[in-house]
């Protein structure tokens, strides 16, 4: 029970999403039993696997779950938007393995049955997830009465968060192992014969030095070869696997960026300079920077050297008086006055432990303040820390060292418990509030001291003002009324000399760079047809993402699947260039090779030289000065020494190679290589038996349509 105490109590948020979510299937039940049209069962169909359809109010809800268990792993009350996406994305990779791999196991008989279940959770067989939740870390071994004590409290006697993340392990537990049974099974029915190991063996122990001639593609200019459309579309047809697609929408856009003008440099400057009297005679520089500064007070300690240079030269150089302001200066676009705070002696690092008491409601906040009142008298009176910790505190993982936290420097611990350490004296106990609860801090050494200084730093950045943003949107309004379609866009950028962007964007993705939340601008692409402008929700052209303005016009539309000839003549034409060069080169390497056997020789007919590879095998990725030439590798593996090959093409160009030397290593049994392959097959057998069945699988995803 004890470990799960690390879980994160928040009730009053839990409570706010149960009634949120309660009165969303409300409305929406409301909705649809009135037969409202706009929420027909299709409408809120997120998407559809294997023919099961997913509903967005229960995968809202599987979002919203998910997203508590991942507040309560990084300790946080909030989750911002990427971390949504990411709980959102998790949820629907996790809905399409339950879904697919779900009539896989049912076919096959795969199940985790109760009896297997309780062996994993309490039984002779811990699965690793509660073996690391209940060992012991001084003694290594697992606390089983640990294990059986918390699940006879699990239902009484825990918070309903830490009960359901519980459960959340529980669910874990159940799928890694029918995933691991499904994978063991896959992987019973691969085999690696003796043949097979004494090939591989072989193979890998057998080093070739070479020479070999370079005729490299980039030689070959573009109208030496002929290439027609006839070859174009022949290599099409027998190709069409290649030219699959994805589902894409390219945008062309500008954007009209809100800059600060001259005159909100001028006024920020001014703002600086007339407050400067003000904060010289503050009584309080916490409070005065906190309520005008765009910066918070940090009461971070510096010394001289992490500094900038001119303030370190003000405060240690020439030894500026406390409550003196320096400035104003600017930098980082932004007017700074700087009040030196304080200065003193303090040490680099510090040794501490804590006894942390994490209170879940506000009648418990009341109990631990006391609490902690009472244990720091009875620790300055000479009582066990140690003890006291491993009893009380909350944090698990410094409550088994009996509290002890270690050697840490300065920005490693939150900031009211980094003050408390570092201001303590040596062995001095201090009481102190955090965002995790109230610790009860002793600083048992400190390091080597220097001086340090606390600066208040009042800063004012650079904004810019309502008459600059209207100044830019009515450009932008200019430019968008005038150019409403494509033609005009264009015209209109090259007439004004406008710097026009590309991107290409999957249905959903979330980021295009250099812009700010730019899904809305995406999702108004999938829903626009090529050659539109843009438009938002409002049926405006011009999107308001960060500090820009911007106007796009959707220019081409590729759906998912094999591409039209014409979708992929550029790339079809490369590669029929590619591939008529390869064969005028090869031509031109086997008029060489005829009636020579000196490599030079050939080298001086063909223009070029003689260069040489060592310590090459059959696994070689790479050869040095050629790049990755898998056909060239294949080729001096299979080539007996002396001898000189046939024309070879490869990636790059086409190559004429002689082995020199041929080295057989000794190498381990072909037994061991044999259980190294099958290693190998068993340990892809997992993901790759999934990936086969999910492409076989009918998903139809469209999140896009409400995220």
């Amino acid at each position: 029970m004890a470990t799960l105490q690390t879980i994160r109590t928040k009730a009053g948020l839990l409570i706010a999403i149960v009634i949120g979510i309660s009165l969303a299937a409300f409305i929406l039940g409301d909705l649809l039993q009135s037969g409202s049209s706009i929420f027909q069962r299709n409408q809120l169909e997120i998407g559809k696997i294997n023919g099961e359809s997913i509903q967005y109010p229960e995968f809202q809800k599987q979002v919203e779950e998910l997203g508590e268990i991942y507040k309560q792993n990084t300790q946080q009350s909030q989750l911002d938007e990427n971390s949504w996406v990411q709980v959102r994305e998790q949820t629907w990779q996790n809905t399409v393995q339950k879904i697919v791999m779900g009539d896989v196991y049912k076919k096959l008989g795969i199940e985790i049955t109760s009896d297997e279940l309780f062996d994993m959770l309490q039984g002779a067989n811990l699965h690793p997830i509660i073996q690391q939740l209940f060992r012991n870390p001084n003694t290594g071994q697992v606390d089983r009465g640990a294990v059986v004590n918390f699940l006879k409290q699990l239902e009484t006697n825990v918070a309903p968060e830490q009960r359901a993340y519980w459960l959340y392990l529980e669910n874990q537990i159940v799928e890694e192992r029918t995933q691991s049974k499904y994978a063991n099974m896959v992987g019973k029915g691969l085999f690696v014969t003796s043949a097979e190991a004494k090939e591989s063996l072989a193979s890998a122990n057998k080093t070739i030095n070479f020479d070999y001639i370079a005729l490299n593609q980039s030689t070959v200019a573009d109208s030496s070869v002929s290439v027609t459309d006839k070859d174009l579309k022949d290599y099409y047809n027998a190709n069409k696997n290649t030219f699959k697609q994805e589902k894409i929408r390219e945008i062309e856009y500008v954007t009209f960026t809100v800059n600060p003008s001259a005159a909100d440099y001028k006024d920020a400057e001014n703002w600086i300079t007339e407050i400067k009297s003000d904060f010289e005679n503050a009584a309080s520089n916490v409070q005065f920077v906190n309520s005008n500064s765009d910066v918070n007070y940090d009461g971070t300690w510096y010394k001289k050297e992490s500094l900038p240079e001119n303030l370190a030269t003000w405060i240690f150089d020439e030894g500026a008086p406390i409550n003196s302001v320096f400035g104003p200066y600017f930098e980082n676009e932004s007017y700074t006055l700087a009040k030196l705070d304080s200065l003193a002696m303090m040490p680099d690092s510090v040794k501490a432990r804590h006894i942390l008491l994490k209170p879940n409601t506000q009648e418990e906040l009341i109990a631990m303040q006391l609490l902690a009142d009472s244990l720091k008298t009875v620790i300055e009176k000479g009582g066990n820390f140690a003890s006291l910790a491993m009893q009380y505190s909350t944090d698990q993982g410094s409550a088994i060292s009996g509290g002890d936290l270690g050697w840490f420097g300065r920005g490693q611990m939150v900031q009211p418990f980094e003050e408390a350490a570092f201001s303590n004296a040596k062995n001095e106990v201090r009481i102190v509030p955090s965002q995790f609860g109230i610790h009860i801090v002793q600083t048992t050494d400190r390091g080597k001291l220097t001086q340090q200084a606390r600066v208040a730093l009042l800063v004012r950045n650079v904004q810019p003002s309502t008459r600059t943003y209207q100044n830019t949107y009515s450009e932008a309004s200019k430019f968008a009324s005038t150019n409403t379609t494509a033609e005009k866009f264009n015209a209109a950028i090259a007439a004004e000399k406008l710097n026009k962007r590309v991107a290409s964007v999957r249905e959903n993705d979330r980021d295009i760079i250099g812009l700010e939340n730019a899904r809305v601008l995406i999702r108004a692409a999938y829903e626009a047809d090529k050659g539109d402008i843009l438009v938002t929700s409002q049926e405006s052209p011009i999107f308001e993402l960060g500090n820009n303005f911007v106007i796009a016009v959707l220019t081409k539309a590729t759906d998912e699947g094999i591409a039209t000839f014409e979708e992929a003549r550029t790339r079809v034409e490369l590669a029929v260039t590619k591939q008529k060069k390869a064969d005028f080169l090869s031509k031109k390497a086997a008029a060489a090779l005829e009636g020579k056997t000196d490599m030079e020789a050939i080298a001086s007919q063909l223009n070029t030289s003689v260069r040489n590879a060592t310590n090459i095998n059959f696994n070689s990725f790479s050869i040095p000065g050629l790049g990755a030439e898998p056909a060239v590798v294949g080729t001096v593996a299979s080539l007996d020494a002396d001898k000189i090959s046939k024309p070879i093409t490869g990636n790059n160009g086409v190559y004429i190679v002689k082995v020199t030397s041929v080295s057989q290593g000794p190498g381990q049994g072909f037994e061991t290589e044999q259980a190294r392959l099958a290693q190998s097959l068993n340990f892809r057998a997992a993901s790759q038996a999934f990936e086969a069945q999910r492409k076989k699988a009918e998903i139809v995803d469209k999140r896009s349509k409400f995220y």
